[in-house]
C-alpha cells in the first residue's frame, strides 16, 4: 500500500470494470494457489468457461497477462501494477465500510462495486479515516 501522502494511482480508463475484476482475480489467486488457470477464474468469479476465455484472450492481446503452453496465466508488469491499484483501492474501501459498521460480506461487495468509479481523493480520505 502507498504510504500516507501519496495518492493512490489510478487505472486508465481503456480498461473496463471486468478487465479490472479479472486482474484484480488474477493477482489474488497467485497470491493463493501460487498459479492461476481459466477455471480457478471461472469457480471464484461464478462466470462461464467461454467468458473467461474470451477475458483472458483480450487481457493477452492488450499485454496485461500471459499464458503459457500448460494455460497457466500470469501479469505481465502493466497487469500486475493494475490489479495491485484496484486491490489497494478495494482494501481501503472494505476497510472503510467494516469501520463504519458496514457487515464484512456486504462492505466486500460494496467495495467490489465502489473501487472502480472512486475518486483518488476520496480513497485517501478512506484511508486517512481507517488509519485514524
Amino acid at each position: 500500500m502507498s504510504s500516507e501522502g501519496e495518492s493512490v494511482a489510478t487505472v486508465p480508463c481503456m480498461l473496463h470494470r471486468s478487465g479490472e475484476d479479472y486482474l484484480k482475480t488474477i493477482l489474488i489467486l497467485q497470491g493463493k494457489n501460487g498459479f492461476v488457470r481459466s477455471m480457478d477464474i471461472v469457480k471464484r468469479l461464478h462466470l462461464t468457461k467461454p467468458s473467461v476465455s474470451k477475458a483472458m484472450r483480450i487481457l493477452r492481446d492488450s499485454g496485461y497477462i500471459e499464458m503459457s503452453e500448460d494455460k497457466r496465466i500470469t501479469l505481465t508488469e502493466a497487469g500486475q501494477t493494475i490489479a495491485e491499484q484496484v486491490y489497494e483501492k478495494h482494501s481501503i474501501i472494505e476497510a472503510c465500510l467494516i469501520k463504519m459498521g458496514v457487515d464484512a460480506s456486504i462492505a466486500e461487495k460494496d467495495a467490489c462495486q465502489m473501487e472502480h468509479v472512486a475518486s483518488p481523493q476520496t480513497i485517501q480520505r478512506m484511508k486517512a479515516f481507517v488509519r485514524g
